[in-house]
């Protein structure tokens, strides 16, 4: 009986004194609270510490720079061009004390920062134009056909604040505001903007009508190129053919005017069997087997027969 109320004794003391202790790592920073109001001050040293058991508790929270990512808002510039804005930032607990009294946790600090925020970036974009929100500097761009034709008006004006500047703005307007509760915004940025849904459908259709007008004038570009290179190629073969043709014509005459010569020495050396031949060509050019030939008596054909039957 004794063992098991000694046992029992030991067994609370145990949970006793491990409900004493708590500890802190290097990362962390801590309050206690008893009944669920704060007491003493930050608890910031890493290590073992103690506290009232079962009465005080224990709220740690988070030393390092934190992130924060807001959710796309659809927010009108001043040239009223609707756009969707996404913002980032960093940030950290620097009133650990403060920040509990008055989000209690993280997911209660990330939204009150996306309130503050939200409603600092929708009252900066408000007050300029789409060109101020997207740019930063006036670097001068380089002379395209895309830029030449697309929205060249707005890619061309003057950038008097940019971007960076309306991001500051929103920054120092926001940091005013987060200590508070017990927060310190170090920096807010532009993560995307973007435009609505039917604004891009209207962009990315004059995109497309305006390539596919370059892109004609490239092909009717091409066209003319293709069409000068083709009359230049007739042109080269003509005067090729023409070469070829006169140089041909100047060999046919020769090949004829020496034919010609041969034809001369032959007939000059044999009139008779000149005349013969050349008539037999032409009989045997006009006749075949189961031609009639019906020749007259004073046909020369009829005389070269006669002559050489009688041979």
């Amino acid at each position: 009986m004794k063992s098991a109320i000694a046992g029992l004794f030991l067994f609370v003391l145990v949970i006793v004194l491990w409900s004493s202790v708590y500890t802190i790592s290097e990362t962390d920073q801590a309050i206690l609270t008893q009944l669920d109001k704060p007491i003493g001050g930050v608890v910031s040293d890493p290590g073992l510490h103690v506290k009232v058991p079962f009465i005080q508790n224990v709220h740690r929270f988070d030393k390092r720079w934190l992130e924060f990512n807001g959710e796309a808002n659809e927010i009108p510039t001043k040239d009223k061009k609707y756009i969707w804005v996404d913002t980032y930032g960093r940030w950290r607990i620097a009133d650990p004390l403060r920040f509990y009294q008055a989000v209690r946790d993280e997911r209660g600090g990330q939204g009150r920062l996306d309130d503050i925020i939200d409603g600092k970036t929708r009252d900066s974009v408000a007050r300029y134009d789409l060109i101020e929100v997207v740019r930063s500097t006036n670097r001068s761009f380089e002379a395209t056909e895309e830029i030449e034709g697309i929205g060249s008006p707005e890619a061309r004006a003057e950038v008097k604040v940019g971007r960076e500047t309306i991001a500051q703005e929103i920054l120092t307007a926001s940091a005013e505001i987060t200590p508070q509760f017990g927060v310190e915004l170090v920096d807010v940025r532009f993560k995307r903007i973007n435009y609505v849904d039917s604004v891009q459908r209207t962009v990315f259709d004059r995109m497309i009508t305006e390539r596919r007008r370059i892109a004609e004038r490239s092909r009717s570009e091409g066209q003319g190129r293709a069409a000068e290179i083709r009359g230049r190629k007739e042109r080269d073969v003509m005067a090729a053919s023409s070469v070829g043709y006169r140089q041909a014509q100047e060999i046919k005459g020769q090949a004829d005017a020496e034919a010609t010569a041969i034809y001369a020495n032959a007939y000059n050396r044999d009139v008779d069997f000149y005349q013969f031949l050349k008539s037999m060509e032409t009989l045997d050019a006009s006749l075949d087997d189961k031609a009639w030939l019906i020749l007259s008596t004073d046909s020369e054909l009829l005389r070269y027969l006669k002559r050489s039957e009688a041979r």
